[in-house]
């Protein structure tokens, strides 16, 4: 069962008082709670009404009244969307919610209708269309990033030029640096790295296909280095096969950093393939690391 979990708005939300760290530390913790427990589906907070719209509808006219609204007590100032087995659940997991205003304050659930709800009104025809517009969502769906401080490294192996038109190629420069894999001169570690990087709008990018190692010295002839410089990175984890990690590069530059409220930094972005990886099956073990200015 979904449920809509709505905070009231109050005066100081509506004046667009901003919550204090102690608040922000407080939900950042409960909401990381939400998703450890697979609870979170979404989470948004909600600029006051004095930045919205609203659209009322008389037969074929449409008309617009600008914000902000007077009824206080009936606007919500966020909400989250949750997946539980019952209300009662849903409403265990609010009382359990910091106090979302430090003063009174209101939460309330809502039920999300589903689509056996609709009876014979919601047709196969129907059912098929929704099915469809759900996968097709869920190839941009991201889990929340983590967030680190990333060391300076230096990666070293095949490096090819691609657009986005032929990176779909990028797999078989991976299947002829694999036997170099634990045999690279000053190799660190086990992991492996995809570092895309030299990108020229309109045209394409390099990718570097890669491990960490010492020092370039020993290095052979044919393989290319890039310096990955410390940063601050947002990381994800990408859990479907490796063969659609471009999609979640997609949904990363084009969803979430446009609504992060943060930038990339001038810096490669990369793949990191660790121990955990199974090149057998393609999972498991992949994650994608953007540098973040400060």
């Amino acid at each position: 069962m979904r449920f809509m979990i709505m905070i009231k708005a109050d005066n100081n939300t509506e004046a667009g008082v901003l919550p204090d760290e102690s608040l922000l530390t407080e939900m950042g913790k409960f909401n990381e709670e939400l998703v450890k427990a697979g609870i979170m589906l979404a989470g948004e907070g909600l600029h006051p009404s004095s930045k919205g719209a609203r659209v009322k509808f008389s037969g074929s006219e449409r008309l617009v009244t600008d914000g902000p609204f007077g009824e206080t007590k009936e606007l919500i100032a966020g909400f989250w969307i949750w997946q539980v087995k019952s209300k009662q659940e849903a409403i265990e997991w609010v009382k359990r919610c910091p106090n979302p205003t430090g003063v009174e304050s209101e939460i309330e659930i809502r039920q999300i209708f589903e689509a056996e709800d609709f009876g014979e009104a919601f047709t196969p025809e129907l059912r098929d269309q929704e099915e469809a517009l759900r996968a097709e969502a869920a190839r941009y769906s991201l889990d929340p990033p983590r967030f680190e401080d990333g060391a300076e490294l230096l990666i070293a192996g095949f490096n090819t030029t691609y657009t986005f038109e032929t990176r779909g190629k990028i797999p078989l420069q991976w299947a002829r640096f694999a036997p170099h894999i634990g045999r690279v001169p000053g190799q660190i570690g086990a992991k492996t790295y995809g570092v895309c990087w030299n990108y020229q709008p309109g045209c394409g990018f390099d990718y570097l296909s890669g491990v960490a190692v010492r020092d370039a010295g020993q290095l052979p002839a044919d393989f290319v280095q890039v310096r990955l410089p410390a940063a601050r990175y947002a990381v994800f984890t990408h859990r479907s096969h490796v063969s659609s990690i471009g999609t979640t590069l997609d949904a990363i530059w084009s969803k979430w950093l446009p609504n992060s409220g943060r930038e990339a930094a001038e810096a490669p972005c990369f793949e990191r393939y660790t121990e955990e990886f199974d090149p057998r099956n393609g999972l498991g073990g992949i994650e994608i690391w953007i540098p973040l200015k400060n």
